[in-house]
């Protein structure tokens, strides 16, 4: 099997070719054409649906409802031109902070 760096640069790749992609053929393509707020609306419904998984303790559903909040979390920073690196950067800038003091000095 292919190491998680891999799958998820393959993901990005077939993301970014879905933008020229028909919307009939392509359900990326279609959620690209219905625009950011329809894609960051399914990135919310991915996140609760987790959430459930994990309050009723269903592993196979924390899973598989974790592979489509990360999915359609790609699929928008895709939308608004950001990739994977983009975020390893931001993940790599607060590596040795603590979470508090990080979250103490963002702007309000």
């Amino acid at each position: 099997m292919s190491n998680t760096l891999e799958i998820l640069l393959k993901l990005e790749e077939t993301l970014e070719a879905r933008k020229s992609a028909d919307p009939d053929q392509s359900y990326v393509a279609k959620l690209y054409k219905k625009g950011p707020c329809k894609i960051a609306q399914k990135v919310g419904e991915e996140a609760v649906e987790t959430a459930m998984a994990v309050a009723m303790n269903d592993d196979v559903g924390i899973i598989t409802e974790s592979a489509d909040l990360l999915f359609h979390l790609m699929v928008l920073l895709k939308s608004q031109g950001f990739t994977l690196e983009d975020v390893a950067h931001e993940l790599a800038r607060r590596e040795g902070l603590s979470g508090l003091v990080e979250k103490a000095a963002r702007p309000d």
